[in-house]
């Protein structure tokens, strides 16, 4: 369904008005695809590509730009939010100020609105209008959030919360109080984000994640940044992990449910998908190795970021990165073949945590206590891969507690506790799976192949290595199967794919210190024998 400003009532119970927005020249509610792709085009945003996605730009912004992320202290939330270098305070009176600008700037402009839904389990669901002054914009939300279906409950939709976001409005630092011309700026007291100068479509995505995060806590539900699928036995897992680390890749798998790739809720009826859609990494993306997601970047109604394109054939390059490494493709979930048809899935099995070790001394597959999967839930090392930030050029060892230290309004123990209690309730199986490189760090040895990493996920799931034989790793004290069908077995010893022992063992020594290191932050706040995990 569209509706124009020229019917702005048309039985709509919450015009955007409503949300300060006056003087606009037209806006599209609800715009399915291909008017979307209409006034992309018309307007220049983007191009048609050959085999059918709008292929667009996101300007100087290839990646989240994380240091013009900024929270709103304000008594709603003061008490409850992780102050610091991830959640950095913004003031109410410059939020006021800034926000009155961005609805200035609308006026007498084309907008564009999207309302849906963010959460499948109904019980939990935050409904939210995504308000864009560009088409592709629009079509990037209409995609990756749960669309309301039915017409009449659509007529009478009333937003909880409102994001708006406007690439070409830029603040000035001096006069608004940000970073620079770019923010994303979120008040839980008004239940506004406000998002500009910055086009790049992940932005909007992982702002309504923070909010989710703030939100379900509080509810005594936990949010995970992880995908999920379902087997055919009925068994439900989880994967943790970090952008870059295989999240989208290993739960698209075609023997499996797809119940979401990126974000979830786990309550006590189960686990449920935040988004309808998919933000799927396809840089160098082959149809041998990933054959659904590849579909998917030949598919109308994908919108494709920063991906290379022939102007006069109009065939996109998936293997060409001189945009970004990070470019992506955003596509509803519903153009995977086997993705759950409602977005929910009972109590996981097991649990997987993806890392991306850039030194090349973790083990590609190890077996978790439950106090190994509380210590490395809140140490979240992994590497950061090219691209996903703004000047990040190649993998860098890093720590993210929780998986998502960018996006966790809350303190990281909050969300450490709420695993603990899944975890005791249900018996959950924990699982550290590794897909950066073997045979030496980053420059010197190969990642892991992926094929290898889905053989490990494939037994791990199955249950194919419930009665295997593991020893301890020495360094890190990990579990690590003997063997692993369809997996080499030198492959599973990381020690075993370096030439140089002596240069392995001073790599896993210098990699535990800084596990150590990292871990000081929460020490005083864990179990002893969490500590004791890495002593």
């Amino acid at each position: 369904m569209m509706e124009t400003c020229d019917k702005p009532a048309n039985g709509r119970k919450v015009p955007v008005d409503a949300q300060g927005i006056v003087n606009y020249t037209r806006v599209f509610y609800n715009a399915p695809a291909p008017v979307l792709y209409e006034q992309a085009i018309k307007r220049q945003e983007g191009l048609l590509a050959r085999s059918g996605p709008l292929v667009v730009r996101t300007g100087a912004y290839t990646g989240r730009a994380p240091q013009d992320k900024f929270l709103v202290r304000e008594p709603s939330c003061e008490d409850k939010i992780w102050w610091g270098p991830v959640n950095k305070a913004f003031d109410p009176v410059d939020f006021d100020k800034l926000e009155a600008r961005l609805l200035a700037y609308l006026q007498g402009r084309e907008i564009y609105v999207q309302d849906c839904y963010v959460g499948a389990d109904p019980t939990y669901r935050v409904p939210v209008r995504i308000i864009t002054e560009m088409a592709w914009q629009s079509l990037f939300a209409r995609n990756m959030f749960i669309r309301v279906r039915d017409h009449r409950e659509l007529v009478d939709f009333v937003p909880e919360y409102t994001l708006m976001a406007a690439p070409h409005f830029r603040a000035s630092p001096e006069w608004d109080h940000t970073r620079s011309g770019a923010f994303i700026i979120e008040h839980f007291g008004k239940k506004r984000i406000l998002i500009g100068g910055t086009g790049y479509g992940g932005e909007i995505k992982k702002s309504v994640f923070t909010m989710m995060n703030f939100i379900l806590p509080q509810k005594g539900v936990f949010p995970m940044h992880c995908s999920a699928n379902v087997g055919p036995d009925g068994h439900a897992a989880i994967f943790f992990g970090l952008s870059g680390t295989g999240k989208t890749s290993l739960s698209a798998d075609p023997s499996r449910t797809l119940v979401g790739d990126d974000e979830h809720g786990w309550s006590d009826r189960g686990i449920f998908n935040f988004e309808g859609g998919c933000y799927a990494k396809v840089i160098r993306l082959s149809p041998e190795a990933e054959p659904q997601i590849y579909q998917c970047t030949r598919r109308f109604g994908t919108v494709l970021e920063n991906v290379a394109i022939d102007t006069q054939t109009r065939e996109i390059d998936l293997d060409d990165d001189s945009l970004t490494e990070n470019t992506r493709a955003a596509y509803p979930l519903s153009f995977i073949d086997n993705a759950s048809a409602d977005g929910m899935a009972p109590h996981p099995r097991d649990i997987v945590m993806l890392t991306c070790d850039a030194f090349g001394v973790l083990p590609p597959m190890a077996r978790l206590t439950p106090h190994e999967a509380m210590f490395h839930f809140l140490s979240g090392y992994t590497a950061k891969v090219a691209g996903t930030e703004a000047g990040i050029t190649e993998p860098q060892a890093t720590f993210s507690t929780c998986f998502g230290a960018p996006f966790m309004a809350l303190p990281p123990t909050v969300y450490a506790e709420l695993l603990r209690r899944r975890m005791e309730a249900h018996g959950a199986r924990c699982w550290l799976i590794n897909t950066g490189w073997s045979g030496g760090p980053y420059g010197l040895g190969r990642r892991i192949p992926i094929g290898y990493t889905r053989a490990m996920v494939h037994a791990a799931l199955s249950g194919a290595l419930d009665g295997a034989a593991f020893d301890k790793e020495p360094y890190f004290g990990l579990l690590v199967p003997r063997t692993c069908p369809g997996v080499p077995p030198e492959v599973l010893s990381p020690s075993a794919t370096w030439q140089d022992k002596e240069a392995y063992r001073r790599q896993a020594e210098h990699l535990k210190g800084l596990f150590r290191k990292n871990f000081r932050d929460y020490a005083d706040q864990v179990d002893p024998a969490v500590r004791a995990v890495m002593a």
